[in-house]
């Protein structure tokens, strides 16, 4: 028996696919409700403020997921672990998302901030306080690995720069091979941030 908690997360996990597929911008209502299986009108029961609040739940719910994901690439921090290894096996196994999902885009956060970072204050803030969580995680993963603050954030910050760019040129190319680039680009900064900051 479906119950209420299980509509609102089914219109929330398929709005989160068709703005990863096809932008926050291309879809509408009438399709994220037939996508999930849900009445129209429950939408507006969960998100009154229409399409907007749905986006920023989408935001906020893939971020914390993202969040998590970080966690479970990167293995457990201290002095005797590799930050240069583990970020490159984390944009390798990138590539192997993209990949799979046939060249869309595995972020769904990006999607719509490109959309609409200049035109919806709200959308923009909830991503912003999105990749500032990444940014975050990661940071702490690189300072239990040594690397002081503020380096450790200015680090975090370029790796997942790299990454969602890397992202950008790899749909636009149907090709991996930006995010390994990418994956050796960023290996290369985290160690040479590590040498500089610890010596080691």
């Amino acid at each position: 028996m479906r119950t209420t908690g299980d509509t609102r997360a089914r219109i929330v996990t398929a709005a989160t696919e068709l703005f990863r597929r096809q932008g926050y911008a291309a879809t509408g209502m009438k399709q994220i409700v037939a996508e999930a299986g849900a009445p129209y009108g429950s939408v507006y029961h969960f998100f009154p403020a229409g399409k907007a609040e749905l986006g920023e739940e989408v935001i906020r719910v893939s971020g914390a997921a993202y969040l998590r994901l970080i966690a479970d690439l990167f293995p457990e921090p201290g002095p005797r672990a590799d930050p240069a290894l583990a970020t490159a096996e984390a944009f390798t196994a990138a590539a192997r998302t993209l990949r799979e999902l046939d060249y869309a885009d595995p972020c769904p956060v990006a999607t719509i901030a490109l959309e609409v970072a200049s035109t919806n204050e709200t959308l923009r803030t909830a991503a912003a306080e999105v990749f500032d969580s990444w940014i975050d995680g990661l940071a702490a993963y690189y300072t239990a690995c040594g690397i002081a603050e503020p380096a450790a954030r200015d680090l975090a910050t370029s790796v997942i720069g790299l990454l969602e760019g890397a992202f950008m040129l790899g749909r636009t190319s149907r090709s991996t091979q930006p995010v390994l680039a990418a994956a050796t680009a960023a290996a290369a900064v985290v160690r040479a941030t590590r040498t500089s900051v610890t010596g080691t």
